[in-house]
């Protein structure tokens, strides 16, 4: 086998796995920013009823730290309510690839927020979810994907062609 041969075959095999990268990287980025939400999520429901424990850390022990001050969370029992369904909804809508990039958008300011609460969870958590959500609304949600299942049915409807 000649050099360039040999070449060709490395260059083929790097652009094949390019390709598959191309086609696997979005949904695992959207599991890998999904899966903390969810497991805190499970964590402030008690069947189908939000949990004690979840309104009593936004009452008690959650606490914003903004400007070298800290604040108590305003309507903790709301607060609580709507970060228990995000923590489930948003997670579950990202996985499945269905309003992808709006999913990553809440995760991102969802973290935002938690930052402002446990500002030393910066460099181990929030950066890496930041970075995760940022991707995901930069990439968008990949071929696989409800997104793009719609996407593709909404243009053979209008003979826009399916890419």
């Amino acid at each position: 086998m000649s050099m360039a041969s040999i070449r060709n075959t490395v260059r083929d095999s790097i652009d094949r796995l390019g390709d598959a990268a191309r086609v696997a990287a979005p949904p695992l980025l959207r599991i890998a920013l999904a899966v903390p939400f969810f497991r805190s999520g499970l964590t402030k429901w008690d069947g189908l009823s939000l949990s004690p424990a979840a309104v009593f850390l936004f009452e008690e022990e959650f606490k914003l730290h903004v400007f070298g001050q800290v604040y108590d969370i305003p309507i903790p029992a709301l607060v609580a309510a709507l970060d228990a369904v995000a923590e489930i909804a948003l997670p579950v809508l990202l996985v499945i690839g269905l309003a992808t990039r709006l999913s990553a958008l809440g995760l991102l300011v969802m973290t935002a927020v938690i930052q402002l609460v446990v500002p030393e969870g910066w460099a181990n958590f929030h950066l890496p979810w930041a970075a995760l959500a940022v991707a995901i609304i930069a990439l968008g949600p990949g071929t696989l994907s409800l997104d793009d299942l719609l996407r593709c049915a909404q243009h053979s409807r209008t003979g826009q062609g399916g890419a």
